[in-house]
């Protein structure tokens, strides 16, 4: 044991089976390291650590600090893309068809402000209330780094990137609405559905889930 003593961590929250995390944050309770201290324990938990998961910094906090409960926003980016690519692996989903982006953000409109979610929590979340309040939500085009730095071919629109703010998330929330707002993007219901799940849907009107290895949370705000 590097400490010496029985540790408990406690992350800032739980994320599907598969979705990744970007600057994610825990706390546990350790006697007062000074910086250097700090510095070999995260090299040292860095060395022990499977490759799948990276510390980047070790450092003090309040007595009362809380990773979870301290939390006041957190962010998720959903990445898509449009034509094949072989080198951006499981963390896009691959969807062939054709999206009309201005009829999806118009959709993301209904999303803002504090809701009931429940029509996109999957069943047994466990959680006691399902209202969020979402401050952001909105799809753009990005250029990953194969494509800006190496030139593989791709036009304006074969690369999307959804990205939703807000105090709290439910169990598979994120998945769920951004499974809708493809069948809306794909012409399949219009902008206004997504409006009346939010007032008045179940999980089982809402669209299907995406997987979840093209979702990162990358955010956390305190």
């Amino acid at each position: 044991m590097l400490l010496k003593t029985e540790i408990t961590i406690t992350g800032a929250g739980r994320t599907d089976t598969d979705v990744n995390a970007v600057n994610y944050v825990a706390h546990f309770d350790a006697p007062v390291m000074t910086a250097a201290e700090a510095e070999k324990v995260r090299c040292k938990l860095n060395a022990i650590l499977p490759a799948g998961i990276a510390v980047h910094e070790v450092s003090g906090a309040d007595d009362d600090f809380h990773s979870r409960f301290d939390a006041s926003e957190r962010e998720y980016r959903y990445f898509l893309h449009r034509k094949k690519d072989p080198f951006i692996g499981n963390h896009s989903y691959f969807c062939t068809y054709p999206l009309d982006v201005e009829v999806m953000n118009r959709a993301c409109r209904y999303l803002l402000g504090e809701h009931d979610f429940s029509c996109f929590e999957k069943t047994g979340g466990g959680n006691k209330t399902s209202i969020c309040n979402v401050k952001h939500a909105a799809w753009e085009p990005y250029i990953p780094d194969h494509v800006r730095l190496m030139g593989f071919p791709a036009e304006d629109g074969d690369y999307l990137v959804f990205t939703i703010r807000a105090d709290r998330f439910l169990r598979n929330m994120v998945r769920a609405v951004t499974g809708t707002l493809i069948e809306i993007g794909r012409g399949r219901k219009p902008a206004s559905w997504m409006e009346e799940l939010v007032r008045t849907g179940t999980r089982s009107d809402a669209g299907q889930s995406v997987p979840g290895s093209p979702l990162f949370l990358d955010s956390i705000k305190y």
